[in-house]
Formats: structure tokens, sequence, C-alpha cells
């Protein structure tokens, strides 16, 4: 074909390949860790995110902020998904996990300019990310699942700088007891802990319900809103006719004819609520709907009905009062019905909700939670799903480590020394690695408002001399034990992180072709990071706009 050259991709089709490929996506993945990167820490700042309805939310919870931005930058995305599985593990530590993610791409970025080749990279990041998970088991405090006083401590550093420091001592009380409650033979789903946000009052007036709140109301205003000592039933259906499956015609030639037809229906209805009285229910839970007629009847007999009950609720039913959900309420027996202390329909805050408690064993509890604006609230939220997950690890897994960047400080020495050991150039990625795990204490440092590099020659002073415990203190801008000082990070926080932000790392280093189906959006391979604060402007393919007009513009 001589020098002619062979059209393989369409006209629409862009490419990019060699170092400006992983220029770009260095570049998109460091603009997200820039993103979230002032949020880390006790004084961490908030993000106020505004979607294009003008919903806002504020927030420094990093997956929070992340899932709410509109990214379209492939990969942008792909450290997006570390937060995501961060969150899905372990529940806490999602910032964290994207700035050493970010962190680890510019290391990357800078022996890249030195001609060290990708895969010589992931080679070291690799060895160094399992050199780093051996070292923090080292290091690692044993935690008994019995040590109230440690899981508090827990819950109550997964909440600093959240919004719930106020009552932090309260809330990492309640979250405790909540998760204690809910652990079965099975392990701990803190899916059972349903929390309820009530708008008013103060957050120190948040408590937990050993129990479940259902947002429903009694579907008969004659029903009684109070049952003492009842026997609970749950019908996954209704209580009503059923209907034909085929589309049938009746003619009806006499008055009479038709009244039997009613009669009949109102004889079945009448039916399924003997039944109910029959077993000894004296309240019924129901997945769909109740007829008229039937909530007559139940009224009539004394029971309390609630309809439209969502299956989550159901299931924390079953587990609180011990029922067994039934299809069809002529198959309920004895057997099949659970037990309450109290049902009672209560208001909170001008909503009608029901309450079932004094369960004899509570395996799913409620936690409601109160303070005086929607926003306060959502932010408190997270930093109690936040609190319930580290809780969680923790008892599982019986590891805790010592926070205010300890941790880090002690793997960067360790890797440092680990790399002299490697030699070749893999030695160079796996400093770099021990380098990019410093960003978090640096960062804390920056966040307080103190020098970053006068707080890390302290902590390596510090760690130097056997301390392992070190760690900054944000509020004082000491170096101090951190085991002393009661804060402390479940160890699968750290391993989670570490593993999955060097995956997202590899996975962006190995890639040196970018070929997309459209066009790509203001492509760059400048070192700039300020082109990714513009609106719109993720170094390329769709960018991180959105939001409000660009969410860069925001940062």
């Amino acid at each position: 074909m001589g020098n002619q050259p062979l059209i393989v991709l369409s006209e629409e089709s862009q490419r990019t390949s060699g170092k400006d490929a992983q220029s770009m996506n260095i570049t998109a993945g460091k603009a997200v860790a820039e993103a979230v990167r002032t949020t880390l820490g006790p004084k961490g700042m908030d993000k106020m995110l505004v979607d294009s309805t003008g919903s806002v939310v504020v927030t420094n919870d990093g997956v929070t902020i992340l899932s709410e931005m509109d990214i379209d930058h492939p990969a942008a995305n792909m450290i997006v998904e570390v937060a995501e599985t961060q969150e899905d593990e372990v529940g806490d530590g999602t910032t964290s996990a994207v700035v050493v993610s970010g962190e680890l791409l510019k290391r990357a970025e800078e022996l890249i300019d030195q001609d060290i080749h990708a895969t010589t990279l992931t080679q070291g990041y690799r060895q160094a990310a399992e050199k780093a998970r051996e070292a923090l088991d080292e290091i690692a405090i044993d935690v008994d699942e019995d040590d109230d006083e440690i899981l508090r401590e827990i819950a109550a550093t997964a909440m600093t700088g959240k919004g719930a420091e106020s009552a932090r001592d309260l809330l990492s009380e309640l979250v405790v007891d909540a998760v204690r409650a809910v652990a079965d033979d099975d392990g701990i789903d803190t899916d059972n802990v349903k929390v309820e946000k009530v708008v008013g009052g103060s957050i120190d007036n948040s408590e937990l319900v050993e129990g479940v709140i259902i947002d429903k109301e009694r579907v008969s205003e004659n029903m009684p809103y109070f049952a003492e000592d009842a026997n609970v039933a749950i019908v996954d259906g209704a209580l009503e006719i059923k209907e034909t499956e085929i589309d049938a015609e009746v003619n009806v030639t006499d008055p009479d004819q038709l009244q039997q037809f009613l009669d009949q229906e109102e004889a079945q209805l009448k039916e399924m609520v003997d039944h109910l009285v029959d077993v000894g229910a004296d309240v019924v839970f129901v997945d769909k709907g109740i007829d008229d007629m039937a909530q007559h009847y139940l009224a009539k007999e004394g029971i309390i009905a609630v309809r439209r009950v969502k299956s989550s609720d159901a299931k924390r039913l079953a587990r609180a009062t011990g029922a067994r959900p039934v299809s069809n309420v002529e198959d309920i027996s004895e057997d099949d019905l659970g037990f309450a202390g109290s049902v009672a329909q209560r208001d909170i805050a001008g909503d009608q909700r029901i309450f079932v408690e004094d369960v004899e064993d509570a395996k799913a509890v409620t936690l409601i939670l109160r303070g005086g604006t929607e926003h306060v609230i959502d932010e408190v939220d997270r930093a109690i799903e936040d609190s319930l997950g580290v809780v969680r690890s923790t008892i599982e897994d019986g590891k805790v480590l010592a926070g205010g960047g300890a941790p880090e400080i002690e793997l960067s020495l360790a890797l440092r020394d680990y790399a002299d050991s490697v030699g070749g150039r893999e030695q160079l990625a796996i400093e770099s690695f021990a380098d990019a795990l410093e960003v978090i204490p640096r960062t804390l440092a920056e966040n307080a408002g103190l020098d970053p590099i006068d707080s890390l020659v302290e902590l390596r002073s510090a760690h130097d001399g056997g301390d392992t415990a070190a760690g900054l203190d944000a509020y004082t801008g000491e170096v101090i034990d951190m085991g002393d000082e009661g804060v402390y990070e479940p160890l699968r926080i750290k391993t989670q992180a570490i593993e999955s932000a060097t995956e997202a790392a590899v996975m962006l280093l190995r890639i040196d072709d970018v070929i997309a189906a459209g066009d790509l959006k203001g492509g760059s391979s400048d070192d700039d990071e300020d082109d990714m604060d513009m609106p719109g402007g993720a170094g390329g393919m769709g960018g991180m706009g959105g939001m409000g007009g660009g969410m860069g513009g925001m940062m």
C-alpha cells in the first residue's frame, strides 16, 4: 500500500497514547484526591454540593462528596470506586484511601519523568503494599470485644470533625450499644440498625430504641393507640379479596345477586380477621393493602393494623419480635406470632410512627437522631454510619491502630528500610510509596493550620525513638501518644485503604493507550493541577463538571 495510512478508527474517535495517556489519567486521579483532601481529619473543612435541581448537601464525608459530584472522566471514576469500595468494606477511611491513591499517582509521575518504566513502578508499588500490610499487623493492638471503653473511643474517632462532635460521647455510646444488640451467631449486620432522622430538638436528644420504629400509622382511627404484651403477626401479602388471574365478566340480573356477591366478599374478609383473632394476634403488619371492610372488623376486635410496611422494616420486625412472615392470613398459626411488650403509635416532631419495643432479645434496633436542621441531621447520620462500620470491624477483627497519622509514619520508616534490601529500580518505587503515605499526617497538619514540615520532622523523630503510637494532635499541634488520648482506628480501615489505593494507582499507571469513541474534551498533559480546578476541566474525557455549573469551580 506504499505510504498510504490505514485508518482503523472512526473519524469521531480520538486516541491518546504513551506518556500523554499516562499523564492525562494521573492528572484526573490527582484532581479527585485534591477535591477531598481538605476534608481530612478533625479539623477538615466541609464542602457544599449543589445539584442541578438546587438540592444542597453540606458534608466532609469523602464518599458522599465524590458520589454527589458529576464526574465523567473514566480515570477519575476509578478513584471514586476506591472510596466506594472502602465505604462498602469498612464504612470509614474513604478520604484517606482517595488521598493516598492520588499521592501514589503524583509520586509515580515524578518517576515516569525520570524514565522509570510503569511496569517497574507497579511492581515496586505492589511489593510495598504487601510489606505495608505485614508492618501494620506487627503494630496492631489487640482489643477485647467486651472492652466498651475502647469501642466507644473508636466510634468517637470516626465521628470527629463530622458535625457530631458536640455530642460524640453520647452518640458513640449509642453506636456501641446498637452494634452489640444486633450481633448474632452469623456476625454483625449493621443494616439491622435503623436510623430515624427527626428534625427538632438537639443532637443530645438522640436515643436508642431497642426495637423497631415503623414510619407509618395505624390504618384506622378506631383502632387502639397502644397494645401491651402484644402478639405480633407479619403478613407478606394483603388483607384483601384476591383478584382472579383471568379477566372474567359476570352478568347480574337481580339486585339480590349483587348483594350476594358483596355479602360473600364481606364474609371472606371477616373470616380472615376471625382467624387472626383465633390465633391471638394483637398487632398485624401487612406488606400490601388492607380492605376497608377488613379495617372495620380489625378495629372492632381491638387489633392494631399497619399496611404497606417496607420489606426492610418487616425483616427488622421479624428479627426483633421473633415473628415469622406468612404469605396468606389463613396460614398463620400461633407459632408464627412474635412478641413485643409494647406496640404504640406516638408522635415525634409532628410525625406519627409505630413503636415496637420491650422485645425479649432485640436483634434489630432503631437509633433516633435529632438535630436543629435537616442538613445537620444528614451529616450526623453519615458520621453514625461511619461509626457503626468501624465498631463492627473492630469487634469482628479484634485489632486496632493508633490514629493521628501514626501508622503512616511507622509504615513510611519501615518501607524505607525495606527498600534498601530490595535494590534495583523497584527500590525507587518503594521509596516513593513510603513518601506517598506521609501525605496523611502532612494533610492533617495542613488542615489544622500547622506547619507540615515541622510536624513531619517531630513525628519521624518520635517513631525513630520507638514510639509507634506517636501521632499528631490536630488541636494542640503537639506529637502525643494516640493510645493515651484514646484515638484509635480499626486495622481493617488501613489495610483496605492501602490495598484499594494501590490497586487503583497500579491500574491507571498500566494504561498507555486511551481510545475514546467520542471527542476527548480539554485533554491536558500539563503538570499544573490548576487546570483541574476549572469547571468541566478534568484533564480530558468529559471532565469533572456538573453540580451547578461545575464542581471544579467550587473547590
